[in-house]
């Protein structure tokens, strides 16, 4: 396994950079958070360069590249806390459509994804926050030919702006798992006062809501390892974009070091403040690269996918309670008000931390997986 980015990957990853430093400043994440106002900014330019079409097959209209790529351009958006559904269609909703869905089903949304046409979200969240099992607080029952949705999913990112919902319902049969793909227009959706306003979390409550075959992906009761592979994706992406967060965080917090006067001379020089911003570098550099290592093996599609996956969330989480931490304190009585800037990223790191299971779970999920070989 070569950990050493292509010529070409580290191009693609300059230009992801460079666009979102220019169409997503951060008074634009601003904006979005201090107003609740819907941007344009940076999904149109995402779907005008084609990077919502990164991992959709060619036959679909992508570009077919691998999940390394896609990866990349993820952890860039998590260092310019970019706002908007990019993170949940192409990282949640996207891979389960690929995983358990019909040529048919593919085709009709992973090529609406690729224009630029369709956004989604993935529902699988309980009231306790976990991502780790299908509980029943969502069940779907046979009728006729399709079948009904009854319950709730909680926890839902960007599911009040998605065009479509992947429902993860519970079912009576085999191991308990069904796909479902759902309008959000037919749900009820409940906005959540969320520790990061830049995009939003809600509550999804399903009320007999009918869902047809063509809407079903794969075979209810059958239908877990696909999702578990969805998830590994989902969840890798969600540990690159908080090691862009805690990147941009140590940035941020070194350049304050270098530039904040204290004692006639730059606090970066005292030794307690350079060991600080010594122990961030180390913790940011150690969670990319055991994301990297789970990035690749989703790539390769490597046995080892599902421990990487959870090894990569439990990394990320470790790390940006440090950085997080230590970003604060050196920027001492501004680390957290409201006009320094620290706090976005440290919102959105503790957001991410959350979803789809938190560092303490997927360290038990760790042991669960090496125990059973």
């Amino acid at each position: 396994m070569d950990f050493d980015l292509s010529e070409e990957q580290a191009e693609l990853q300059r230009t992801v950079r460079t666009v979102l430093e220019e169409q997503c400043p951060l008074s634009l994440v601003r904006e979005v958070v201090e107003n609740g106002s819907t941007v344009d900014q940076p999904w149109k330019s995402a779907t005008e360069l084609g990077w919502t079409a990164v991992t959709v097959p060619e036959a679909f209209g992508g570009l077919g590249l691998g999940f390394e790529e896609l990866g990349l351009m993820i952890e860039e958006h998590g260092r310019a806390l970019a706002p908007g559904p990019f993170v949940a269609t192409t990282t949640q909703f996207q891979p389960v459509i690929r995983e358990a869905g019909s040529a048919a089903q593919q085709e009709q949304f992973l090529s609406a994804i690729a224009a630029g046409e369709l956004t989604g979200a993935l529902a699988i969240g309980n009231q306790n926050g976990t991502g780790l099992a299908v509980d029943a607080s969502l069940a779907a029952v046979p009728d006729g030919d399709g079948f009904r949705l009854d319950g709730q999913r909680c926890f839902v990112l960007d599911g009040s702006t998605a065009d479509e919902l992947l429902a993860v319902a519970r079912v009576a049969s085999g191991d308990g798992v069904g796909l479902f793909v759902v309008p959000r227009d037919a749900v009820k959706v409940e906005e959540l006062e969320s520790l990061d306003a830049s995009r939003p979390l809600v509550t999804l409550s399903f009320e007999n809501v009918a869902v047809g075959p063509d809407r079903v992906l794969g075979i209810p009761g059958e239908s877990a390892e696909a999702l578990e592979r969805a998830l590994d994706q989902s969840r890798v992406a969600l540990a690159l974009e908080t090691v862009g967060a805690c990147q941009a965080l140590l940035d941020t917090t070194v350049a304050h070091a270098k530039q904040r006067i204290q004692f006639g001379r730059p606090i970066g020089s005292f030794q307690a403040v350079q060991h600080k911003c010594a122990d961030m570098l180390l913790a940011v550099e150690k969670a990319r690269a055991v994301a990297y290592f789970a990035m690749m093996t989703i790539g390769e599609d490597d046995a080892r996918r599902r421990l990487a996956a959870s090894m990569a969330k439990a990394a990320a989480g470790d790390c940006q309670r440090l950085v997080t931490q230590d970003a604060i304190q050196i920027h001492g009585g501004t680390g957290f008000t409201w006009e320094c800037d620290v706090h976005l990223f440290v919102k959105r790191a503790k957001t991410n931390a959350a979803l789809l299971g938190s560092a303490a779970e997927h360290r038990a999920r760790i042991a669960d997986l090496l125990e059973a070989g």
